[in-house]
């Protein structure tokens, strides 16, 4: 028992054991831990209930990932030339999209060590790329630095594709969000394929191909290592490691991408150290047309492909286009139709003074000053040039420097001179004043009269080798015109120059301008007289004649060109030579209404109003439709539609259009065996009677041998053709062909004015068509125009048809249906007043009709 103090002092507890004290304390603390944990424990529900409450709504607002399994990026349309180069590109934005098998490793560990080298081990976000980049920001703060990302290419995908690029926590929370949600759905090579095809990379390119073009004009499968590099470098800020304005921070950057490449293995030690020695060559590639002088056709085909399928098939639909265009054959083309524009401009006009004028200080950069002027860039022969200092003898000029890649103008100065002597302009033109249809001319006796310091002209180096740096005074013609060359079996357009540049304008004369044919139609009259009874040897009256439009209208009196009447005439006399007299009165016999309706078969006028004028030519039409027209005879009578585009394929590969629609007989076989060749089946309609083409086809070769364009036969082969010329000499056509190509040649002002005495078809189109032909036909060997079975060839007198014994001058073997060649007699269509036809001799008289309508060409 326990004793009792009794003695009144304070009772004492028992001894504790040993460690106690100890014991009490831990209890206490574990009690609080617990205690702490437990209301963590709460908070951190809490938390985390919040946080799931967050993510939750923010979740129930974000875009629809699935999307992308469907997804078709806007990809950039790209035209090309029948060899397969590449004629022009049309993009919203510069993108191919490149399936992920079709894009080499090497771009792929490039882009991988740049951006996300744990890529195909992360589940979407890189935790351990975050706490880097925590530890990194950290560090940096205070520095100015821009924050370090942790973005994965799994979360760029969904920010490119899906978000925006608003710099903010809940964006970058939905970004993870999206990126756990797209790995579970798609496979990495498939998000991969989406980032590198997406990407933007500076230059308005977005993806690695359309990248690879833009920066280096290469395939993604010829880019270096360096190259490569150096695009794997630019996702994160394109604009800061532009190579022109930021050479060194480029090089720098991507450099680090090679070390980053070296350090996971991708590449040796060798090759990295290879590829930063390399130099950084860029040099940007613009949108619109690559090949040289196919701007015009580019143009066309992009008019065309926005008709067939809309803006957004066009620019973004990623077609890929074969047209007919021969590369070669448009140069030929545009030279041609270039040297005879010039031609013109300087024998029948006169220099009109300066590009514009600069002011030329004493001190001032005088490169600078005609740097600032823009150059046409379609012409790569011509300089612009400011004159320096001017005498009587010659003109000291400062060449207009160059412009680097980048954009900005050479340090190069050049010098050059031009001696009057050079100059092919030894007259002043003025005007024409508005209203009027002829301008003024002065003469130029010496250098001084042409330039003045301070203007800016263009020039042209006179390629010679003792000439020291002599250029020669060139410019713009103020006459135009257009130049279509097709293949007269299948309509294809071979090329197609629309005026002499397109950089200094864009409408195309070839297919938008709407001018008089003049004498160019009258074959089409012909051949549908020759379609109706008619034969090469009918007469027709070249002799006066008065056409009485109706009351109130001034009685027109056709003429032929140069006044003159020949008397009765056949019909090959009358398109050699080309008669207008004889033209009307073939057609009035005819009747307007079957002229009418076999323009419309031949697609040259729409609906051509029946007035006899309209027999001459006085109907506006184009180029393209005048050579579609004659390729139909060319081509034995039966249906051509021209067409620039051969083929068109979408995006995945698959043909969406093809022109050539013929029927391939036995064209599709897995094995050989003796088995008839395919046969080609075309179903075309016939518009002449092949009898009746090969008929016209003999008397427009007529015109070249004997008759109006005698000229071509300067080509050197068979062709047929015709010349036009309107009245007062406002259009100058020739339309020729041979037996497998077609080419039309119009010229003319833009604005409609007389081009002046003898600025004849013959004279000025002709010979434009001669130099494209000569060129075009070089290497081809000449080949007769093909008789079709049954026609007749007959001896006959060329005069008057009659049939004709032995050979001489005036025999020709005329082309006659079965059943119509020429008897002994012959009747005068247009001999008598009272319109009745007879053989006798030919009085020059009027004959009278009625006729609504005007007008009249030569």
């Amino acid at each position: 028992m326990t004793g009792v103090d009794v003695s009144g002092g304070a009772m004492t507890a028992p001894d504790l054991p040993s460690g106690g004290v100890e014991y009490v304390t831990m209890r206490f603390l574990v009690n609080t831990v617990g205690y702490l944990f437990g209301i963590g424990v709460i908070l951190g529900l809490i938390a985390a209930g919040a946080v799931g409450y967050y993510v939750y709504k923010m979740s129930e607002d974000l875009p629809e990932y699935t999307q992308l399994r469907n997804y078709e990026p806007p990809v950039m349309t790209r035209i090309h030339a029948t060899d397969g180069s590449l004629v022009a590109e049309y993009a919203r934005e510069r993108r191919l999209f490149l399936p992920i098998q079709a894009i080499p490793a090497i771009i792929k560990e490039a882009f991988l060590s740049a951006e996300d080298k744990n890529f195909y081990v992360h589940n979407g976000v890189d935790v351990g790329g975050i706490m880097r980049a925590a530890v990194t920001n950290f560090r940096n703060r205070g520095t100015g630095r821009r924050p370090v990302g942790a973005s994965t290419i799994t979360q760029q995908v969904a920010k490119n594709f899906l978000l925006t690029n608003e710099v903010s926590i809940e964006r970058k929370i939905k970004e993870a969000i999206l990126a756990l949600r797209m790995e579970q759905a798609y496979t990495k090579d498939r998000i991969l394929e989406l980032y590198l095809n997406e990407i933007y990379l500076g230059l308005g390119a977005y993806g690695v191909a359309a990248a690879a073009l833009v920066y280096f004009d290469k395939s993604v499968h010829e880019l270096t290592l360096a190259e490569v590099a150096y695009l794997a470098a630019l996702p994160k800020a394109p604009n800061n490691y532009n190579p022109f304005r930021e050479p060194a921070r480029a090089i720098e950057r991507r450099n680090w991408v090679l070390d980053r490449m070296l350090e996971n293995d991708f590449i040796t030690p060798e090759e990295a150290e290879q590829a930063k020695n390399e130099p950084l060559k860029v040099t940007p590639r613009e949108l619109g047309s690559h090949l040289f002088a196919a701007d015009y056709f580019a143009e066309e085909v992009r008019r065309q492909l926005a008709d067939m399928y809309g803006e957004k098939g066009l620019y973004d639909g990623g077609l890929s286009v074969r047209t007919t265009l021969d590369p070669e054959m448009q140069i030929m083309a545009r030279n041609a139709l270039m040297n005879g524009l010039m031609d013109f401009d300087v024998s029948r006009g006169g220099w009109r003074g300066p590009v514009t004028t600069v002011e030329l200080d004493g001190g001032a950069d005088w490169g600078a000053k005609v740097g600032q002027i823009e150059a046409y860039s379609d012409l790569p022969e011509w300089r612009l040039a400011v004159v320096l200092s001017v005498d009587g003898n010659e003109a000291q000029i400062g060449l207009q420097p160059p412009r680097l890649a980048s954009g900005a103008l050479s340090i190069e100065r050049q010098r050059g001179r031009v001696p009057f002597s050079e100059t092919a302009w030894k007259r002043i033109q003025h005007g024409p004043e508005r209203g009027q249809d002829y301008a003024r001319f002065t003469s130029a006796r010496n250098m001084t009269d042409l330039v003045q310091r301070g203007d800016v002209v263009y020039v042209e180096k006179v390629e010679d080798a003792e000439a020291d740096n002599v250029w020669r005074l060139r410019q713009i013609p103020e006459v135009s015109g257009g130049l279509v060359a097709m293949d007269p079996h299948t309509g294809r357009v071979l090329a197609m120059v629309g005026g002499f540049s397109y950089a200094e304008s864009e409408f195309n004369r070839a297919t938008q301008a709407r001018r008089q044919p003049g004498s160019s139609f009258k074959p089409f009259v012909y051949a549908t007289a020759l379609d109706n009874g008619y034969t090469p040897a009918s007469v027709v009256l070249d002799g006066p004649i008065e056409i009485d439009p109706g009351p109130g209208q001034p009685v027109w009196r056709p003429k032929n060109y140069g006044g003159k009447f020949a008397g009765p005439s056949t019909l090959r006399y009358g398109i050699e030579r080309s008669r207008n007299v004889m033209t009307v009165r073939l057609a009035k016999d005819m009747g307007m209404p079957l002229i009418v309706e076999y323009a419309r078969r031949f697609g040259i006028y729409d609906q051509l109003k029946p007035f006899l004028p309209m027999a001459l030519g006085a109907g506006e039409t184009t180029v393209m439709r005048m050579v579609g027209a004659y390729s139909i005879i060319a081509n034995s009578g039966q249906k051509v539609t021209p067409t620039l585009i051969d083929r068109i394929q979408d995006r995945y590969g698959r043909t969406i259009y093809r022109h050539d629609d013929r029927v391939c007989q036995g064209c599709v076989a897995e094995e050989w065996h003796n088995q008839p060749d395919p046969t080609i089946i075309d179903e075309s309609e016939y518009v002449l009677d092949p009898m009746t083409a090969y008929q016209i086809t003999s008397m427009m070769e007529g015109v070249v041998q004997r008759g109006t364009a005698t000229r071509v036969r300067a080509v050197g082969k068979p062709i047929a053709g015709k010349t036009g010329t309107t009245n007062d000499e406002r259009d100058a056509w020739f339309v020729g062909f041979t037996p497998d190509l077609v080419a039309g040649v119009y010229v003319g002002f833009d604005n409609p004015r007389p081009m002046g005495r003898g600025a004849t078809g013959g004279q000025i189109a002709a010979p434009i068509f001669i130099d494209f032909m000569k060129e075009a036909l070089a290497d081809t060997p000449g080949v007769e125009f093909r008789v079709p079975e049954g026609i007749k060839l007959v001896p006959v007198n060329r005069s008057t048809g009659q049939p004709a014994s032995g050979g001489g001058p005036g025999v020709i073997l005329e082309a006659f249906k079965p059943g119509t060649a020429p008897g002994d007699t012959y009747s005068v269509i247009g001999l008598n007043t009272d319109g009745k036809s007879s053989r006798g001799s030919v009085t020059r008289e009027s004959e009278r009709a009625v006729l609504s309508g005007t007008g009249g060409l030569y």
